[in-house]
């Protein structure tokens, strides 16, 4: 019977999800028009808004086949494999193992001033995701950016996102920085978060990356709305983007006469007069004894007497032909057989190559280092925010699983607007799931369902404590309802012995073993002549 209601009791919870389901609706955001720009993929296909990259393999030449594209990966607009929000879409990589390269120019260009800059956009592994990267890039303006050219090797000032191959699990934040010395730019990547980034590669659900820059050259990086990692564009990327001042001569030699060896063999040690180098690791064992019954002029191993040639054997080609060897009867219940050697053990006198015992050298001058001179690459760059400007969006991306989804990328300079357009979609997205999410009790039923044997143990866990409920509050006699026989009000004042206990003690005192228990007179206060168990009269003769 419990396992009945709780079944019925889940059947309710399972209804109630299907049709809280039905009820769920997919509200495209609204269009944000402060934003330098917002894609949400409910609008319509990509041509007009994105472009696919025509770039051809480095060191080739355009030709007319297909055979001559880099990127030629396939893109698509669809909803996710498992929709929480019906019509709800992303931007697919729908090819394993090719290389896919799509952007979208900016709706107006990017400057790093005195602006933040906030970057966010939702990814979702479908199908896990085994080695491959879903970063998106953030393309510098200039008048060389030709979108359908775009390549790794397309200038970019801001990377970032996740990226994974084998158990190297990665949260990119890279941005180019420009040497004010040389005029040329060099990567900055950021440490990597002291988070685990497993399960975002691997649950198969849609998370939140966002990376904000502020003008005082911090950052923050979060995933879902968490910080997973913070710091500095001056203190925390490597290589730093302050050189050092000081710098090693490339021109200073180590000296011939630098001795940096820290220890070195005793040159007065000598190897002692009774040092064996010759003596074995082991010897045979000098204490064994041949067991007895060990057959040492029985081989193990006789030649098949029921053997017979082939007929086709040629001995001038296969040559002379000989029984095949199989194990020897005599040896089936001996000890052993064949000639006995006794086992090995080590050798109490092997000692090894004599080598003489290290010591501190005398003469260690430490690691040698070149001198340091005036870094004359040193420059310093208080505001490394103020990068080169934004002009688009990329995606150039290799994965090894299909199947990643794209959805709602920002970039603009708001904090209060990318909080807004994450209440639009990431919030939106979120209060699904948990709505869609089953329960403790529809968790159970799905459990049992796969598993029958659970439900014994559910009705144990439910019937159980029931049963002792009913064990420990049963209604004691001795404090019932006082109009009934059974009450009794436990008092401090003496109560009268029971008439049978008086009985019982006063027989005990009274009469020895053997003779007969009367039963006690109450008016006399006295033994009865007659006795608990009164022999039968006997009957009379007719």
């Amino acid at each position: 019977m419990p396992g009945l209601i709780l079944a019925l009791f889940l059947l309710v919870c399972v209804s109630a999800a299907s049709q809280e389901k039905s009820q769920i609706v997919y509200r495209p955001p609204e269009v944000l028009e402060d934003a330098h720009f917002a894609e949400s993929f409910d609008s319509g296909p990509l041509e007009g808004r994105w472009v696919l990259s025509q770039a051809t393999r480095e060191g080739e030449e355009e030709e007319e086949d297909d055979t001559a594209v880099k990127y030629d990966g396939i893109w698509a607009v669809e909803e996710p494999v498992e929709q929480v929000l019906p019509g709800n879409r992303g931007l697919v990589l729908k090819s394993a193992g090719r290389h896919h390269a799509i952007s979208a120019p900016l709706l107006r260009a990017f400057h790093f001033l005195d602006q933040p800059l906030i970057v966010q956009y939702e990814v979702q592994f479908q199908q896990g995701m085994d080695c491959g990267g879903a970063y998106i890039k953030l393309l510098s303006q200039s008048e060389q950016l030709n979108l359908t050219r775009f390549s790794d090797t397309t200038p970019y000032s801001i990377m970032f996102g996740p990226d994974k191959c084998g158990e190297d699990h990665k949260l990119h934040f890279i941005f180019r920085h420009r040497n004010p010395l040389t005029g040329r730019y060099e990567e900055r990547h950021a440490r990597r978060p002291d988070w685990d980034l497993r399960e975002y590669f691997t649950d198969r659900r849609a998370h939140l990356y966002t990376l904000r820059l502020y003008p005082d050259n911090s950052f923050e990086i979060l995933i879902d709305q968490s910080v997973v990692s913070k710091g500095s564009l001056l203190e925390d990327m490597t290589p730093p983007v302050t050189p050092p001042r000081e710098a090693p001569d490339p021109s200073d030699t180590k000296p011939t006469d630098w001795d940096d060896q820290q220890r070195i063999p005793d040159p007065s040690a000598i190897k002692p007069a009774d040092w064996d180098e010759e003596a074995p690791r082991q010897i045979p064992d000098p204490a064994a004894q041949k067991p007895p019954g060990w057959l040492e002029q029985e081989p193990d191993f006789i030649p098949d007497t029921l053997a017979q040639r082939p007929q086709d054997w040629d001995e001038q080609i296969d040559g002379e032909w000989e029984a095949p060897l199989v194990p020897n009867p005599a040896c089936k219940d001996a000890i052993g057989c064949g000639p006995w050697t006794p086992p090995m053990i080590s050798n109490p006198a092997y000692k090894g190559k004599w080598k003489p015992p290290m010591i501190d050298n005398p003469n260690y001058q430490g690691q040698w280092q070149p001198r340091l001179i005036p870094n004359p690459g040193y420059f310093e760059d208080p505001h490394p925010f103020r990068m080169a400007p934004l002009g688009a969006v990329g995606l150039e991306l290799w994965a090894q699983t299909a199947g990643v989804l794209f959805d709602n990328l920002l970039v603009c300079a708001d904090v209060r607007l990318a909080r807004r357009w994450t209440r639009l979609t990431w919030e939106q997205r979120l209060s699904a799931e948990r709505a869609l999410a089953p329960g403790v009790l529809v968790r159970l039923l799905s459990a049992a369902i796969q598993r029958p044997w659970l439900w014994g143990l559910y009705v144990f866990t439910v019937g159980l404590p029931i049963i002792l409920f009913i064990s420990f509050m049963w209604p004691d006699k001795r404090f019932g309802p006082p109009d009934q026989e059974y009450y009794y009000k436990k008092s401090d004042e003496p109560q009268p012995d029971d008439p049978l206990d008086s009985l019982g003690s006063h027989r005990s005192r009274t009469q020895g073993a053997g003779e007969p228990v009367g039963l006690w007179d109450e008016t006399s206060g006295m033994p009865s002549k007659t006795t608990s168990d009164p022999k039968p009269e006997p009957r009379s003769r007719k």
